[in-house]
C-alpha cells in the first residue's frame, strides 16, 4: 500500500465518523505522514477511537508511520 492509500483510508474511517471533520495532511517522508483533524469536541473521541487500530495495523502490515492528531474545531 502507498502513503496516499494510507491516508485515503484513514480519511474515510474519519468521515464516517465526524462528516463535519476537517483534515489537513503533511508528507513527512515516501512512509510518513501527520494528519491533522479538526472536529467538533463530541466528536473527538470518536475520531480517535476510529483511527488508531487502522494506523496501527498500517505501521505493522506496510511501515506506514500516519500519525494523527485531532484538535477541537472551534
Amino acid at each position: 500500500m502507498t502513503l496516499d492509500e494510507g491516508i485515503a483510508q484513514i480519511s474515510e474511517k474519519i468521515s464516517a465518523v465526524s462528516a463535519s471533520a476537517e483534515i489537513k495532511v503533511a508528507k513527512m517522508s515516501d512512509e510518513e505522514a501527520r494528519m491533522s483533524v479538526y472536529a467538533p469536541a463530541g466528536e473527538m473521541g470518536a475520531i480517535q477511537d476510529a483511527t488508531l487500530m487502522p494506523t496501527i495495523e498500517l505501521l505493522n502490515s506496510d511501515g506506514l508511520d500516519i500519525q494523527v492528531f485531532v484538535y477541537e474545531k472551534e
